[in-house]
């Protein structure tokens, strides 16, 4: 294959993807597949030689699919929906033709300085305060394990960084137990120790303890621990849980400890400034991340981490050898010494393109239709009386369970769950609440509509007479 030849298939592949998304609605959600079905259908090694592109582009089409859970469904209302929408996926083919390495500056400028410009443009989207600075990961979970690394190499007045952890005091850090399992892994790769991130109790609104987790701290300092950071979170991944921020950040300043605010998935919302009441007070963190693949149309991989001061950030992370500097020229931005990894995608182009082709007015209307309209659904299913709202709407997010007079709730939950996906004109996914099993409604997808959400009560009460 040629360039030639990639002019030709990829205008065949435009309209593969035109009518791809056309017919989404007419798909089943979920794969209805079988484990090893799509591996099945591979040889069992790479061809020696060559093969026709009408060839491999008909095998993709019969293979690849119906053997796919598409997350840009209308209907996808699981996990939280990764959106893509036109003008990001247009920026996408233009980043993958470029195939740039964005890691210096020299590498790529305008890579550099477009993402720059992007997390300014973020920033006063959302209403941030303009000491804040940061840079594009690939997902929250790095975001995460970059403030984490920040937190332990500053409790250990960064000798961390040359002699380890061997011989020095025990650190902790402390979330909420509302708080997704990247901060989990985090602690773990940071060579702090599971057993060492305290999980703080929540109070009855399922936000963190402002008191447990001072308590929490003054105990660790009394047993001789070394306390090094908190990490709250705006929109927990279960259940929509928010964190009281404000009072979260004043108890961990006031022990002189490096945050980080986990709102990967509600951040998104706070471009409607009518929704900002929910992290008030975010302008005291020293970290924060949010992914504009939730609910703003820009796909997945690309998450913004936004920084107080990147300098601690940079001290912890930030290698330099002698071929990664750029001679001749002042100080510049290298964005590879704010993350971990060294290679960086063009991931800044997609934000631009999506910001400038919708708008900050309508991806707000998006947003506020979204929440809407799952509130809506929310109140209808809420007058059934075999179903059960577990936990209330925060933003587009709440969780139900199936609770007829007679029969465990919770497992015939999960047979309803089960039906539901097998159905596969929606897609929902479940969490544990306080023992229960529970169905979680996340929604929406960046092409939905009102018939899509309120599809979801039609479809649970229709099946739950079935089990």
């Amino acid at each position: 294959m040629n360039h030639e030849d990639l002019r030709i298939w990829s205008k065949k592949a435009a309209d593969w993807i035109a009518d791809y998304h056309a017919g989404l609605s007419d798909r089943p959600v979920r794969a209805q597949t079988t484990q090893g079905a799509t591996a099945a259908q591979l040889p069992a090694n790479a061809p020696e030689k060559p093969e026709a592109l009408e060839d491999i582009f008909a095998d993709f089409e019969a293979i690849v699919p119906n053997a796919m859970t598409h997350w840009q469904h209308p209907r996808f209302f699981a996990y939280f929906p990764s959106h893509a929408s036109p003008a990001s996926m247009l920026a996408e083919q233009l980043a993958n033709a470029m195939s740039a390495m964005c890691m210096l500056w020299q590498t790529s400028p305008a890579g550099t300085e477009i993402e720059e410009q992007m997390i300014l443009w973020l920033r006063d989207a959302l209403g941030l305060a303009d000491h804040f600075t940061g840079t594009i990961h690939d997902s929250a979970t790095t975001c995460t394990l970059s403030a984490v690394l920040t937190m332990r190499d500053r409790a250990m007045d960064w000798t961390s960084i040359t002699q380890g952890l061997t011989g020095g005091p025990r650190l902790r850090i402390y979330a909420s137990a509302q708080t997704h399992s990247s901060i989990d892994k985090s602690v773990r790769l940071a060579g702090i120790g599971q057993d060492n991130l305290v999980k703080i109790p929540t109070t009855d609104d399922h936000g963190i303890d402002p008191e447990a987790l001072d308590a929490a701290i003054k105990a660790d300092i009394a047993a001789g621990y070394k306390p090094a950071g908190v990490i709250l979170c705006t929109g927990g991944t279960s259940i929509g849980a928010m964190d009281p921020i404000a009072a979260g950040l004043a108890v961990a300043k006031s022990h002189d400890l490096y945050t980080h605010v986990d709102a990967a998935w509600a951040g998104t919302a706070m471009i409607c400034p009518e929704f900002r009441y929910l992290w008030e007070g975010i302008d005291a963190a020293d970290s924060l991340v949010f992914n504009p693949y939730k609910g703003m149309g820009v796909q997945f991989d690309g998450a913004i981490q936004f920084l107080r001061d990147a300098t601690p950030q940079i001290r912890s992370l930030g290698l330099r050898p002698d071929y990664l500097e750029t001679l001749d020229m002042d100080e510049v931005t290298n964005f590879n010494e704010w993350t971990v990894p060294l290679g960086r995608r063009f991931r800044a182009l997609k934000i631009w393109f999506t910001l400038r082709a919708y708008g900050l007015e309508g991806l707000r209307q998006m947003i506020r239709n979204h929440v809407a309209w799952v509130k809506e659904l929310e109140a209808k299913l809420a007058t059934h009386p075999d179903f059960t709202i577990t936990t209330p709407a925060t933003l587009a997010l709440f969780s139900f369970q199936y609770t007829p007079k007679e029969g465990d709730a919770n497992a015939l939950t999960a047979k309803l769950l089960a039906a539901v996906n097998n159905d596969g004109r929606v897609y929902l996914t479940q969490t544990m609440h306080e023992g229960q099993f529970v169905i979680r409604m996340a929604g929406a997808a960046f092409d939905s509509k009102q018939s899509d959400v309120m599809m979801v009560y039609d479809v649970v009460t229709e099946l739950c007479q079935t089990l």
